[in-house]
């Protein structure tokens, strides 16, 4: 009898509390957060439209100069910390794919960080006769990027992963940009790299890398394309400027 007293008790103390639940008020966005949200959405859209149509007018020799890379590694060595290329995707101005392949990895891998690169056991395995070896991939992505200006975010890793090098003037590496960096320190003079993720949803609205997701170096790689292509304008000035001013300086 005392258990269905219990019994009994609770459910009524469960029903009080769904009942109490059931009245209270709904909570629902201020009017001026409404508005002001809808104010950054339309002027990001506006800036994001502006700088597509000057994109649009660019000549197709132009556009045919940019490549962009991805790379993901797996971990390699005692507790993994030592990086592995397991994957390289290059793609154009377009976001085409013209690379994406698994590549054998020869060491023995300690971590495969597979929920962060997506890569697993079987992708980078000997007998996957899909995947491409390092020296076949680094020749092909050598191929793909001979007289194009590279573009990528953080490509010091990706680069140092294909064991390969760009020259520094057909780089357009979109976390050493310093419009897109942030500033630290006490005087707020020393600049970060930022996360390729914030940067394309603060100035692209684009989401990538879910949380929970995978990344995925195709992805990646059209992100730091279309994220040099909203600053391109800018940055190609800025450029120009500093080498005209190289020039003046040595005559």
């Amino acid at each position: 009898i005392e258990g269905q007293e219990a019994i009994e008790a609770e459910k009524e103390a469960a029903a009080k509390e769904d009942k109490k639940k059931s009245k209270q008020k709904k909570e629902f966005p201020r009017i001026n957060d409404i508005l002001s949200t809808h104010a950054t959405q339309k002027k990001l859209q506006e800036k994001i439209d502006k700088q597509t149509a000057i994109n649009s007018a660019i000549p197709l020799a132009e556009k045919q100069k940019y490549v962009a890379i991805d790379c993901e590694m797996v971990g390699i060595g005692t507790d993994g910390v030592k990086s592995a290329l397991a994957r390289a995707s290059v793609t154009n101005w377009d976001g085409e794919v013209l690379l994406d392949t698994f590549v054998r990895v020869q060491e023995r891998v300690t971590d495969f960080r597979t929920h962060v690169s997506g890569v697993r056991s079987k992708d980078i395995h000997a007998k996957n006769e899909d995947a491409m070896d390092h020296e076949e991939c680094r020749l092909k992505v050598g191929e793909l990027l001979m007289g194009k200006i590279l573009v990528g975010h953080a490509l010091k890793n990706d680069l140092s992963a294909l064991m390969i090098s760009h020259p520094r003037s057909e780089i357009r590496d979109t976390a050493r940009y310093k419009p897109f960096m942030r500033a630290t320190g006490r005087s707020g003079g020393k600049l970060r790299p930022r996360k390729l993720r914030d940067l394309v949803y603060e100035n692209l609205g684009m989401r990538i890398q879910v949380e929970g997701e995978a990344h995925c170096s195709i992805d990646d790689a059209r992100a730091s394309m279309e994220l040099f292509k909203y600053a391109r304008s800018r940055w190609e000035k800025e450029l120009e400027k500093g080498n005209k001013g190289i020039k003046r300086g040595k005559k």
